[in-house]
């Protein structure tokens, strides 16, 4: 691999190191699939926390992780706010970098093929 694309991978995998920190926790990925079973309307940290034997700061903290990443955006309603997934930018982030690394592999590959 030249040293273009391997800053190039770097970079994207940078890029995407927040959804991979995010979404290395099972309380996270628990937390996504229920917010995200919630629709467009979302859902507020008391409803989450209600949903596991957690404490509202637990999942607030929890959610916080998960906003910072992208994962999640926030909608305040009146006096509450509520969590909503965000899923398709990320999504594509993480879908350009296994391309890409899949990409590099079978050149990789290829130009082992050819050597031997």
């Amino acid at each position: 691999m030249n040293k273009k694309e391997f800053k190039r991978l770097q970079g994207m995998f940078l890029k995407c190191s927040p959804l991979f920190v995010a979404l290395g926790d099972v309380i996270r990925q628990k937390i996504m699939l229920e917010v995200a079973e919630s629709g467009f309307d979302g859902i507020n940290v008391t409803e989450l926390a209600s949903r596991f034997k957690l404490s509202r700061p637990a999942v607030s903290h929890h959610l916080k992780v998960l906003k910072d990443s992208g994962l999640l955006v926030s909608v305040k309603k009146r006096t509450q706010i509520f969590y909503r997934a965000e899923f398709k930018k990320n999504l594509k982030t993480v879908d350009n970098l296994i391309h890409s690394v899949l990409e590099v592999v079978e050149a990789e590959e290829k130009l082992r093929l050819e050597n031997s």
